[in-house]
C-alpha cells in the first residue's frame, strides 16, 4: 500500500489524474472502475479539463461503476447513472455503451450481481478501480462487517449511510435503503487500486484503512491486501496517521526511483 500526502484536496485532484491519465495514455483501451460521491469529483474535473485542452482520449475506454442504488431509475436525479452523466460521461468522448453502472431497476435485484460480474469479465477484468472511503471505512457499499470475499451484489445500507446520503432527498421523496455494489473481491482484483480521501472527517476511517487491523469492520483495510493500491489523501484526512512522516519520505524516495528508473512502472496490464 502506498501513501500519497497533499497539502489539499486539489493537488490530490491532479496526481490522481496524472494517474489516470497515463493509463488510458498506455491502454486506449483501459477498464476502469469509477465511484460516485464528492470525492471523485475533482479527479473528473481534471481530466475533463484534460480532454478539452489537451486531446486526452476516453473513445477506447470502458467503464465499470462500483454502485447503485435499488428502486431508483437511471433517469432519476440521485442515481449514480445521472451522476456520471452530469459529471463527467457527457463531457467527455466515451461511448455511452461502454459505460456500465449496475441496474437498480432490474426485475429481481439479486440476479444484478452475477450478471455484472460476467460483465466485467467478458471486458477482461479492471485495470484500474478509483475508490472513495466513508467515514466508517465502507468503499462502495461495503458496509462494515462486509465479507472481505464478498462479490457484486445487494447490500443493505447503514442507518449512518442512510442519514449521510438524506441530504440528497427531498423530504417527501423515496430514499432507497437498498444498492448494488461490487464486492471487496472484485475491488481486489482490479489490477491497480486508486482510493482517494480528503478532509478531516475522513481522517479516523483512513487511519483505519492504512494503520489499523485487517478488519471487516473497516472494510478498506482489505486494501492491504493489494500488491498495487496508491492511497491519495490530503493533510487533513492524514491528520491521524501515527506515520505520516514516514510516508511523505517514503513518497519521494519512490517517485525518485520511478522517475529515473521505470517511468510506467505505475501502468497497470
Amino acid at each position: 500500500m502506498e501513501v500519497l500526502i497533499f497539502p489539499d484536496a486539489q493537488s490530490l485532484a491532479r496526481k490522481s489524474a496524472d494517474l489516470v491519465e497515463s493509463q488510458i495514455k498506455t491502454f486506449p483501451d483501459s477498464v476502469i472502475g469509477l465511484a460516485t460521491g464528492s470525492t471523485p469529483l475533482g479527479l473528473y474535473e481534471e481530466l475533463i479539463r484534460r480532454y478539452n485542452e489537451h486531446d486526452l482520449s476516453f473513445a477506447g475506454v470502458k467503464t465499470f461503476n462500483l454502485d447503485e442504488y435499488v428502486g431508483i431509475p437511471a433517469n432519476h436525479p440521485q442515481s449514480y447513472r445521472t451522476f456520471m452523466d452530469d459529471n463527467l460521461f457527457s463531457k467527455i468522448n466515451i461511448e455511452s455503451s461502454n459505460t456500465q453502472v449496475p441496474d437498480g431497476m432490474a426485475g429481481n435485484p439479486l440476479d444484478v450481481g452475477p450478471a455484472y460480474e460476467k460483465m466485467i469479465e467478458k471486458a477482461g477484468g479492471i485495470d484500474l478501480q478509483v475508490l472513495g472511503v466513508g467515514t466508517d471505512g465502507h468503499i462502495g457499499f461495503n458496509e462494515p462487517t462486509s465479507s472481505l470475499g464478498s462479490i457484486t451484489r445487494v447490500k443493505t445500507l447503514t442507518k449512518q449511510t442512510i442519514e449521510d446520503n438524506s441530504r440528497f432527498f427531498k423530504p417527501d421523496e423515496f430514499q432507497p435503503k437498498l444498492a448494488i455494489t461490487m464486492g471487496i473481491k472484485t475491488i481486489l482484483d482490479a489490477r491497480r487500486i486508486l482510493l482517494l480521501a480528503h478532509g478531516e472527517n475522513k481522517a479516523e476511517a483512513v487511519k483505519d484503512m492504512v494503520e489499523g487491523p485487517l478488519s471487516a469492520m473497516c472494510p478498506a483495510s482489505a486494501l492491504q491486501l493489494h500488491q498495487r493500491t496508491t492511497i491519495l489523501i490530503d493533510e487533513p484526512a492524514a491528520s491521524k496517521l501515527s506515520l505520516k512522516g514516514y510516508y511523505k519520505f517514503v513518497g519521494e524516495m519512490q517517485d525518485d526511483l520511478v522517475r529515473k528508473h521505470r517511468p510506467s512502472d505505475w501502468i497497470s496490464r
